[in-house]
């Protein structure tokens, strides 16, 4: 992989991890679609994809160190009794929102792990993403959460969250589609669809960067990686600030266009990569 498709790359990333469009899907059917060459059954792919997914993970703490900081200080107990109740309340929901991802992940990775790399099928899925995204809309409960997220909730989430085991579907998406059946609003859904997904993108690129440096065959792909981590985080975090604020204020169809995005960009793709151009 050259430097300008790896900057592409994270670019692409940076964006569509946080956008409700699929990151995975993107980074499968778009080489295809441009005929960038890359084999993505190589070894080098998977590790590159994750070191991206370092990168926003980065761009995420750094957009909520605030809510990073006060959790940690909650966990360590050195802030106020109230303020740490609250701040210990919330890891644990995300720990709780976490734990259908790990179980499903360990259960279902290697037999879904052959889908990754095929575009035709991440067409398609992207086109079920704008089914999923629109039906989220469609049956959301309207009435106004008043409670905040609760431990059920967060469980709830946490089970929408694991259909982005299918490449096309979309972590945030399917997560934000999983506060807005539980009668969250589009901002408090996708902020807690972004703090629950920070850890487990950091501690997937954690697992993958040895794998970087120790496998000969990879070692090349070290420096360029690094620099693509670094803009996928900027992207990211620019992503994340301007997600916020577009979801507090399209609560009513705040995913309608992104599922129009993805009908189209699914159906463009298979028909053009059926058609062999």
């Amino acid at each position: 992989m050259d430097f300008v498709h790896a900057v592409l790359f994270a670019i692409l990333q940076g964006a569509t991890e946080l956008f409700p469009v699929s990151s995975l899907g993107h980074a499968v059917v778009v080489p295809a679609v441009l005929h960038w060459g890359i084999d993505q059954h190589g070894p080098g792919f998977l590790p590159f994809l994750v070191m991206l997914h370092l990168g926003t993970a980065i761009g995420l703490i750094a957009y909520f160190y605030v809510e990073w900081l006060t959790m940690a200080r909650g966990v360590l107990g050195l802030g106020y009794k109230a303020e740490n109740a609250s701040a210990r309340a919330l890891f644990a929901k995300l720990v709780v929102a976490t734990i259908p991802a790990v179980i499903i992940g360990a259960a279902f990775k290697k037999p879904i792990s052959h889908l990754f790399g095929t575009p035709l099928i991440a067409c398609i899925f992207l086109i079920v993403n704008a089914g999923v995204l629109l039906l989220g809309e469609r049956l959301r409960r309207r009435e106004a959460h008043q409670n905040g997220i609760s431990y059920r909730d967060a469980l709830i989430i946490g089970l929408f969250q694991c259909l982005a085991f299918l490449p096309g579907i979309s972590r945030s998406g399917a997560a934000i589609v999983g506060g807005l059946q539980r009668g969250i609003s589009h901002a408090g859904a996708a902020k807690f669809s972004f703090l629950m997904g920070t850890p487990v993108i950091l501690a997937a690129g954690v697992a993958e960067v040895p794998k970087l440096i120790h496998e000969h065959q990879l070692h090349a792909l070290l420096g360029v990686s690094l620099v693509a981590a670094i803009v996928s985080g900027i992207v990211a975090y620019a992503s994340t600030a301007f997600l916020m604020h577009y979801f507090k204020n399209h609560d009513d169809w705040a995913l309608k266009p992104f599922a129009i995005y993805c009908a189209v960009a699914g159906a463009g793709s298979f028909l053009f990569l059926e058609a062999g151009l």
